[in-house]
């Protein structure tokens, strides 16, 4: 690794600190470096607040040493006015002459405008450092601008035969309580998920089987906004998914009229006609950035069959149900890793 690389690589290492944090922004992190020693760092940790570069910034005691300085930044520093002032000006007026950066930024009202900006001013820049790291890091951000989607991640946890859930007819209990088939741990590890992302969708059919109310209660962080897909609107406001803990947006046939409560927002689309690519155009629009698919095997298969999905995050338990409902499988899919979360095995998989 290069030196370049190694200031770059702690930039990723700071920005990592803004996940779930800083949507609809990307997570930045800056480093600024003198003589080979770091003097201020940085990194974005909330929308609406200071860029990486203006922290970074703001934390080098001297200021002096600016102009014989280098910043360190694994995004293209904005050149527009926002919520927040552009940092490529604050860098100029700084007067720090060199700029290494990780990736161009593909916002529409960045891309390459703020290098454009530095170069202009006389600044040495150099653009394309781990950019492979840098984007997977900010995958969410950019899948939203350039394909106009969230990052679409599928989620669920199978027994050790398959099913995700066991054969319960014909004697199904009138309130058959939940079957959970993976531990306390990874229980745990879900709900940090959800607060690392912008949404979690599930289809009606999990809202009347389980009344889940898809919050972070068991790891401190924000609450996912709820995406509910209710064609046939069979669900009502007093259901867990609608009420005041988290935003919910209610997806249902444009045909009918919904009627919301304070805490959701109805969304009309036609399902006659490819309604998840007009889901991903309502989201977009909400400015939606990553979403959890959590929902049964009829939700996770029609994404799955749409080929609408980047990740999967899978559960494999202990229990055997011999029979049930068969968990998902995935076609052109690379398994990325494994681990085990106590006795439940987890498999990352990338959509290939």
């Amino acid at each position: 690794m290069n030196i370049n690389e190694k200031y770059i690589n702690r930039c990723l290492d700071l920005a990592k600190n803004g996940l779930g944090n800083t949507y609809p922004n990307p997570m930045v992190g800056a480093v600024i470096v003198h003589q080979n020693k770091i003097i201020g760092e940085g990194w974005h940790r909330q929308a609406g607040k200071p860029h990486a570069e203006v922290n970074a910034i703001a934390s080098v005691k001297d200021e002096s040493l600016l102009k014989q300085s280098s910043i360190y930044v694994n995004l293209e520093p904005c050149s527009h006015y926002g919520k927040t002032p552009p940092c490529s000006d604050l860098i100029i007026e700084k007067g720090i002459k060199k700029v290494v950066i990780g990736m161009l930024d593909p916002f529409e009202k960045v891309a390459g405008r703020g290098i454009q900006k530095l170069i202009s001013a006389g600044c040495n820049v150099q653009v394309g450092v781990l950019e492979k790291e840098c984007k997977e890091l900010n995958k969410r951000f950019l899948c939203y601008h350039m394909q106009k989607r969230p990052y679409l991640i599928l989620k669920w946890a199978a027994s050790q035969d398959g099913f995700l859930s066991p054969y319960l007819f014909p004697e199904v209990p009138k309130n058959p309580a939940p079957v959970w088939i993976t531990g306390n741990q990874s229980k745990q590890l879900v709900h940090k998920w959800r607060s690392q992302e912008q949404a979690i969708l599930v289809g009606a059919n999990t809202v009347l089987a389980d009344q889940p109310s898809l919050t972070t209660r068991l790891w401190k962080g924000k609450n996912p906004t709820r995406i509910v897909i209710d064609p046939h609107l069979k669900l009502d406001v007093s259901s867990k998914v609608f009420n005041e803990e988290a935003k919910s947006i209610w997806i249902h046939d444009a045909k009918l009229e919904c009627k919301a409560n304070e805490n959701s927002i109805c969304e009309g689309i036609n399902f006659e006609d490819n309604p998840l690519q007009e889901l991903m155009q309502v989201l977009y629009t909400h400015e939606i950035q990553s979403l959890i698919v959590e929902g049964g095997a009829y939700t996770l298969n029609a994404f799955i069959e749409a080929n609408l999905w980047d990740e999967a995050r899978v559960f494999n338990g202990k229990s055997i149900f011999n029979k049930g409902t068969a968990a998902p499988k995935l076609p052109n899919s690379k398994l990325i890793s494994e681990e085990f979360i106590n006795q439940d095995q987890l498999n990352l998989y990338k959509n290939d």
